[in-house]
């Protein structure tokens, strides 16, 4: 009878065990979330070509999110034309890509707090008396054809300044390396990448921000995740994380208008 009842104790105790283990197996697993990325937005997302991983200003916001807010991240590509779709039917539970928060893509999904805001900007050689657009008239610019940059110049300046439409950004790139054009103007993310990258040391983005838009993660209608994504950002910005994010992309950030 003492064996039996040892037995049955014994048997007891590694059942309680077994339960507390897997409890505690279940409490200490993390949610993980399905995200989907565009891979070809430089320098927002984009194939490191050595790794094999997506890198990129929006890679390292999510993954800092991602820590802040307690979840894994399950990251996919798509080509960005698919991606409201896939977080509006539940395919993926959020999306990270350059994506504008607009009115008609409120509609059907849920945006978090804006993260970049993003616009037309001055790019200038370093040390160049340039700083905003008023700065431009008289001036040699060079943007891109059939650009929003070039409308706006055109709208703002007009015969005021000497505004030339370049084929690809590399090439207004290259007249400003070699003195044929004062200033170039032209979306802002890709200015700050080229400032930090091939032209570093040799140019610099100056002046605010123009013709804003403002990019947002987009997550499913009525996700619990909004609010903590947006409590993740807002910690960011406030221990200067996000700053040190963006700096390492874009360089030194917008002045404020």
């Amino acid at each position: 009878m003492k064996n039996n009842a040892r037995l049955r104790k014994t048997l007891a105790l590694s059942a309680l065990a077994l339960s507390l283990g897997v409890c505690g197996a279940a409490t200490a697993q993390q949610t993980t979330l399905k995200a989907v990325t565009d891979p070809s937005f430089v320098p927002f997302e984009m194939m490191d070509q050595d790794s094999g991983k997506m890198v990129g200003f929006d890679m390292d916001i999510l993954q800092e999110i991602a820590d802040r807010a307690g979840f894994d991240v399950d990251l996919k590509t798509m080509d960005f034309n698919g991606i409201i779709p896939a977080v509006q039917t539940g395919n993926v539970d959020l999306a990270i890509a350059g994506i504008t928060i607009t009115d008609e893509r409120q509609k059907i999904v849920d945006f978090s707090d804006p993260y970049y805001d993003s616009g037309l900007r001055i790019l200038v050689k370093d040390g160049s008396e340039v700083k905003t657009l008023d700065d431009l008239a008289g001036k040699r610019i060079g943007t891109k054809i059939g650009s929003t940059s070039y409308d706006f110049l055109q709208q703002q300046l007009g015969d005021k300044a000497e505004i030339t439409p370049y084929p690809g950004s590399s090439d207004m790139y290259m007249a400003l390396m070699g003195g044929n054009v004062d200033a170039v103007f032209y979306d802002a993310p890709n200015v700050g990448y080229f400032a930090q990258t091939k032209g570093k040391g040799r140019v610099e983005t100056v002046g605010p921000l123009y013709e804003g838009q403002q990019y947002g993660i987009a997550l499913a209608k009525g996700s619990d995740w909004v609010e903590p994504v947006n409590q993740a950002l807002a910690a960011m910005h406030k221990d200067g994380s996000y700053d040190e994010i963006y700096e390492k992309w874009f360089g030194k950030a917008p002045d404020a208008k």
